[in-house]
């Protein structure tokens, strides 16, 4: 553990006695702590102290922890937030983001994790509480010490990046989750991403453009927490009344992230992922242009994935294979730019983007970095966001 600093109150939330106690005890070392067993509880001791952190669980009878965060960025905007969560319930990890948590931990964690979460959200209150100051300062003042505001946005660019990555974090977890229902597409988010943000680099999309487009390839099923298990594993053919309730997915899909902002970009892909080019496609017969290109996109990139990937009933083909059946299905599944994108991409840049996909440091090579700052900030100034994002800017 770091250094002892006795100065800093840490309050611990979790209707759970043996998870408090074990948080209490690891974290008393080095800080003052309080532990709370339900979020109203919690209102009461914080309306009588002053806390630096707070660590909550999620899922807590009566009030929950997503409640309980909104109401501390609202009533103590100084208070950094760090949620506690099981992930299966991926309506709260997204709420989490929404209403403001600056990070979030799984279950069961790692003490280790632990301690680097509540390093950097203290070292983030430490900045934030920093800037504050140096921006309400007079103009001689700012110019006195305009090298260590040049240090100072430096470490916020970096916690910037770093909020993108825990961003990019959650969007991976949600997909993980849907793929654990379907051992056979294991990988399969990952993969799909990776080819997407390269036939989007090729087409000449702004990196904006491909932050949309890589949270869409993420996102594209999330709907289908929504279909009963019946159905979406079944291995025969899917009656009438099951097709359509499978089709129900994008509505579920859509459903899901509207409202978020951080993730307005992946609406088209998630609407739109089963148009095909001609028209034939579902749920709106969209064709050409009509269908957004980061869904064209996708469409090319994910059928990339399936052709040559095992699955149960049947073996992986080759990329030649794959290339002929991409080709053939050009101006009527595929958009033919796209398709011709596809053709530029040498087949040994494919291979190496199917070993690397789960690489962080393949999306940022293809991300520009200042860019994904950018993208942070315009969540706080286009949506009001609570939490971290309230006190972030790039100088």
């Amino acid at each position: 553990m770091a250094t002892s600093n006795k100065d800093v109150a840490i309050l611990v939330i979790d209707d759970e006695e043996p998870i408090r106690q074990l948080l209490v005890a690891y974290l008393s070392d080095n800080y003052r702590c309080v532990s709370a067993a339900s979020a109203s509880e919690a209102m009461t001791l914080l309306s009588g102290s002053s806390f630096n952190l707070v660590l909550s669980d999620i899922n807590m009878p009566v009030t929950s922890g997503t409640e309980l965060c909104q109401y501390i960025n609202k009533a103590y905007p100084d208070t950094v937030v760090i949620m506690v969560s099981g992930m299966t319930d991926i309506a709260y990890a997204i709420e989490a983001m929404r209403r403001g948590a600056f990070d979030y931990i799984t279950k069961p964690f790692d003490l280790g994790q632990v301690h680097v979460s509540v390093e950097r959200a203290l070292r983030y209150q430490v900045l934030v509480a920093a800037k504050r100051y140096y921006e309400q300062s007079l103009e001689e003042t700012v110019r006195l010490r305009t090298a260590e505001l040049r240090s100072l946005n430096e470490d916020l660019n970096r916690m910037l990046e770093a909020l993108y990555r825990n961003y990019r974090a959650t969007l991976r977890a949600l997909a993980g989750a849907l793929e654990a229902r379907d051992v056979e597409t294991s990988g399969h988010s990952d993969r799909v991403v990776a080819y997407s943000l390269r036939l989007g680099r090729e087409l000449g999309l702004s990196h904006k453009e491909l932050i949309a487009l890589e949270q869409g390839a993420l996102l594209h099923d999330i709907g289908k927490i929504g279909v009963r298990d019946s159905i979406l594993l079944k291995t025969g053919a899917l009656t009438v009344p099951e097709w359509e309730e499978m089709r129900e997915h994008i509505a579920h899909g859509l459903r899901i992230i509207d409202g978020i902002d951080f993730l307005s970009g992946a609406s088209p892909v998630v609407g739109q992922h089963h148009e095909k080019f001609n028209g034939s496609g579902y749920p709106l017969g969209l064709s050409g242009a009509r269908i957004h290109i980061n869904a064209r996109i996708f469409a090319v990139a994910d059928a990339f994935d399936a052709i040559t990937s095992d699955r149960p009933y049947r073996n992986s083909s080759s990329y030649t294979e794959a290339r002929k059946e991409i080709v053939s299905g050009s101006g009527v599944h595929f958009d033919p730019v796209v398709v011709d994108a596809f053709l530029a991409v040498p087949e040994s840049e494919w291979t190496e983007i199917r070993k690397i996909a789960k690489s962080q440091d393949y999306i940022e090579h293809i991300i520009d970095r200042h860019e994904i700052r950018s993208f942070v900030i315009s969540l706080k100034r286009h949506s009001g966001l609570t939490g971290p994002l309230a006190a972030s800017r790039i100088a």
